[in-house]
């Protein structure tokens, strides 16, 4: 059976292993690396994330062990431990059937398990460097015999710190070796290394930043700090994205923002480096299965990650550099598909704008805020006291989720799945009422009836939505949202079924989560719309801050999962 990763040079029990995994045709990367490295060369790998670097050291390294022999073999070493498991989680679809034995080695797992499982020496171990040294300095692991070391995300290794750790291992590494570098940017640092420890290394680059940032819509939202916290409310409500991932400067800011999503109910949750492992693992469950929408998260933790599905990112915090920004923004439009980047921008921002588009060497698109409804300008359409903001129907084709079918390419994703497998029928109910006065926080969804009875005197009277109800269901994602209670009296247009209750956007005041304090424009009151029943067909929906109930979260299909990456040094 002829194939294009046979010609690479690979053999066909292997071939036929990718084929299983519905890999059919290598990416650039690979097939420009694997044969330079299948010939045992020192290589230095230039290619950004999402290329499928993972399987162009990957199955280099899986022809060049010797499963007979029962020693360490290959070293790969990461800056992460979500790195780590992904990259452990790639081996383990291929090792076991060839017989080659893989452990991943890092942070945060029980050191005495990983001693056990280090006294049948695997072929090929997966690791960070800080647990790696403790394992060194134990003596439960040699690595005089290896023979294969990869250094991936090198330039993420060294800029986390970890130079002194990277050299104390590869001091104890065998001089009689073939060691890869992969690095999506070639700082001095990484360079001096590769001089330091490569014999005349293949430099091969992957020029893909263009490609990648192509397959990505980028924006820039013109807007201020204190409007940020409204922005992102109303624009996950215009964008409605299958998946996203929110960047924050810092782990607090991360903890404060995941707080404040979670009170007007949109299922999302942190991942930075003050949570323990566990969690994080819990995390990126639930958020490649697609049980949380928005994944906020800090860079150091997000580095390396990689699910599938993920449609929009947003620079909660614009970046500061170039680099940071390509890492950022290619969590979406990966391996072939599309996504959407939109960047927060405040005043104090320009000269990190500018020094992003020297980088990527284009000019990014401006919006202001106020399109959404945000800061000044917002139109009294968006802003008039008791109408909410419709949200785009959530079939698969306008939510920017659905996924054409076909084979993948080099470790891209299966075909038949994603989002448009969990495409399907759902519809979207909220209601209006008004404001408790005497309270300031009147919560729960009116009912259809009573939406329709009071809509018209609801607006006169200027009321503002109630506190928003995270509605989920078992049902597929897609579909028609039904709203408000049927035709509107006073508007003099039937909305029915055509737009539901937004969530909070203009109501939610940026001063910050847990205030205690109503907002200015009242509280909301709405489902959220993905997934969820109208209330007539039985569809479950809580209510997230009546009688202390949580906000609700979302059961259904799981997506089909993805890799995690990212982790700051010595489990930060």
């Amino acid at each position: 059976m002829s194939s294009p990763f046979s010609a690479l040079g690979i053999r066909e029990e292997l071939v036929a292993l990718l084929h299983q995994e519905g890999i059919l045709t290598p990416t650039p990367v690979q097939e420009t690396a694997i044969p330079a490295l299948l010939q045992g060369k020192d290589a230095i790998v230039q290619a950004q994330t999402g290329t499928g670097k993972t399987l162009a050291f990957a199955l280099p390294i899986l022809e060049g062990i010797h499963s007979n022999k029962s020693y360490t073999q290959a070293l790969i070493l990461t800056p992460t431990r979500e790195l780590a498991i992904q990259i452990s989680g790639e081996l383990a679809k291929l090792a076991p059937a060839l017989g080659v034995s893989v452990l991943a080695a890092y942070g945060g797992q029980d050191v005495e398990s990983q001693i056990r499982k280090l006294k049948n020496p695997p072929h090929v171990v997966i690791a960070t460097p800080g647990r790696l040294l403790d394992h060194l300095r134990r003596e439960t692991v040699t690595l005089s015999s290896i023979r294969m070391l990869v250094l991936d995300e090198a330039d993420q290794m060294l800029h986390m710190g970890f130079l002194q750790e990277v050299q104390a291992i590869i001091d104890q590494c065998s001089l009689k070796r073939q060691t890869m570098l992969f690095s999506a940017t070639m700082p001095g640092p990484v360079k001096q290394l590769a001089a330091r420890y490569m014999d005349v290394p293949e430099d091969i680059r992957i020029r893909s930043a263009a490609v990648t940032l192509d397959a990505i819509e980028q924006r820039v939202v013109d807007t201020t700090d204190r409007n940020k916290q409204a922005l992102l409310l109303a624009m996950l409500d215009a964008e409605n994205p299958y998946l996203a991932v929110v960047f924050c400067r810092t782990k607090l800011r991360a903890k404060k923002l995941t707080e404040a999503l979670q009170e007007t109910g949109v299922p999302a949750d942190e991942l930075h480096g003050d949570l323990t492992q566990a969690k994080r693992e819990t995390v990126m469950k639930r958020f490649r299965s697609a049980k949380l929408q928005v994944l906020v998260a800090t860079d150091v933790a997000a580095r390396g990650l990689d699910v599938e599905g993920v449609t929009h990112v947003f620079n909660y915090d614009a970046p500061t550099d170039g680099d940071t920004y390509i890492h950022r923004i290619g969590r979406t439009g990966r391996a072939g598909e599309s996504g959407v980047a939109i960047t927060f921008a405040t005043p104090r921002d320009r000269m990190s704008l500018e020094t992003i588009e020297q980088k990527i060497r284009a000019k990014l698109k401006h919006v202001p805020g106020s399109k959404y409804g945000v800061g000044q300008g917002a139109s009294a359409d968006q802003d008039e006291p008791g109408k909410a903001r419709p949200r785009r129907t959530s079939d698969a084709s306008s939510r920017g989720g659905a996924r054409a079918g076909g084979s993948r390419a080099g470790g891209g994703r299966k075909s038949g799945t994603g989002a448009a497998a969990h495409a399907g029928s759902a519809s979207r109910s909220g209601g209006f009422g008004r404001r408790d006065e005497a309270r300031g926080t009147a919560r729960g969804a009116s009912s259809r009836s009573d939406a329709a009875r009071s809509s018209s005197s609801a607006r006169s009277a200027g009321a503002r939505p109630e506190a928003r109800v995270a509605s989920w269901s078992d049902e597929p994602r897609g579909g028609a949202r039904s709203g408000g209670g049927g035709a509107r009296s006073g508007g003099g247009s039937a909305r029915g079924g055509s737009a539901g209750a937004g969530r909070g956007t203009a109501a939610r005041s940026a001063a910050g989560p847990r205030s205690g304090k109503p907002t200015s424009g009242g509280t909301r009151s709405a489902g959220f719309g993905r997934g969820s029943k109208p209330a007539s067909s039985g569809g479950r929906s809580s209510s997230p801050r009546a009688g202390g109930a949580k906000p609700g979260g979302r059961s259904g299909k799981p997506s089909p999962g993805g890799r995690s990456g990212g982790q700051g040094k010595r489990g930060r």
